[in-house]
């Protein structure tokens, strides 16, 4: 059965007035809408209760937000919104009657955003639907404990307000088991799940050592390597785990390669290119006495001084990215990330020197 009013129109005015706008992934669910990064789903003898949340463990921040992680491909973004699991039958039945009340008692709210309000609690009361979007009598709740109602999230680090708050369908019901419907393209999955894992991954620093360690001379070779200790492999793991509704990820980083950048024009890398690769899992050689005249296998040589001040040497490890998880057989592939340190050098204008 068509609408009266179009369901873009619908949409639009519903999220104005905050109804079926996505939430924040940190929001709780008793004051918002959609899933949460800190509470936890659950079910009672009634069926499920509580809004499903994105968990995550491993290598990631604490703070919530962003890692230290920058991927390399420039096109590649984690997901700005998805839908996922929000409340059981019952309780989404507690919390958008409640709601719809409050704005029918409103006032303020006439003409379209009133009508809008009016075919919503028809849609979910009276089995009012449309092309690809069926109705529900009585929210559901003859339904409650056998699947949940989900919801838009917001990725709260996607810094594209337009994108962060796309998710913004009304909620629909999915049965335990099953798939979401199929025009919801930004329903959570596994592989949704393993780039917000890589979103939130926090990798070791790369602070590269340095022989000379911080003064080092014009047309001395400076020897650079990083010890083994960085080469672990890291991993990061996001899951949602709900009655109905379980699928987690992890992504896993592994070292690389490590590029210099001497921060002047005037200096040359060793390799041409700058881009030192893992050997016998090192990058680099570390410098000891008697090698003052070989060439390192990774390091610099600047061709004039700093002028009392210092040049930027940056560092960028790169890691190579995976990911498994729920549905997959094997690891795949994802674009490989980096992370940069700069490291403050001081060349002074000194042809030789003993060491």
């Amino acid at each position: 059965m068509p609408l009266s009013i179009s369901t873009a129109a619908l949409t639009l005015t519903l999220g104005t007035l905050i109804l079926a706008a996505p939430a924040h992934a940190g929001e709780d669910p008793a004051d918002g809408h959609g899933a949460s990064t800190d509470q936890k789903g659950g079910s009672d003898d009634d069926g499920i209760y509580a809004a499903a949340s994105v968990q995550y463990s491993g290598a990631v921040t604490k703070s919530g937000g962003a890692g230290n992680v920058a991927s390399s491909d420039v096109n590649w973004t984690p997901p700005s919104c998805w839908y996922a699991p929000y409340l059981g039958a019952k309780d989404f039945k507690k919390k958008m009657s409640g709601t719809i009340e409050s704005y029918k008692n409103n006032p303020d709210i006439t003409g379209s955003a009133g009508s809008a309000v009016g075919e919503m609690e028809r849609h979910y009361e009276d089995d009012y639907g449309w092309t690809d979007t069926p109705g529900y009598k009585d929210y559901n709740v003859d339904k409650d404990g056998e699947g949940m109602f989900w919801a838009g999230v917001e990725n709260p680090n996607e810094p594209d307000y337009l994108k962060r708050t796309s998710c913004s369908d009304l909620p629909f019901w999915v049965d335990n088991g099953e798939a979401p419907p199929p025009q919801y393209e930004e329903a959570i999955t596994s592989e949704m799940l393993a780039a917000l894992a890589y979103q939130h991954m926090e990798l070791p620093g790369t602070k590269v050592t340095l022989a000379p360690e911080a003064i080092t001379k014009v047309n001395l070779p400076t020897w650079a390597w990083l010890d083994k200790a960085v080469f672990d492999e890291v991993q990061a793991t996001a899951a949602i785990n709900v009655p109905g509704f379980n699928i987690q990820a992890t992504t896993t980083a592994k070292p690389k390669s490590l590029t210099l950048s001497p921060g002047t024009a005037d200096a040359t890398t060793i390799p041409a290119d700058g881009g030192c690769p893992i050997v016998d899992g090192r990058i680099g050689e570390p410098y000891a006495k008697g090698k003052a005249g070989e060439t390192p296998p990774c390091g610099i040589v600047y061709r004039r001084s700093s002028g009392g001040e210092t040049f930027p040497l940056k560092a960028a490890l790169t890691w190579e990215i995976s990911w498994t998880g729920t549905g997959q057989a094997g690891a795949v592939d994802m674009p490989d990330g980096t992370i940069e340190a700069v490291q403050n050098i001081t060349v002074e204008e000194i042809q030789s020197v003993n060491r």
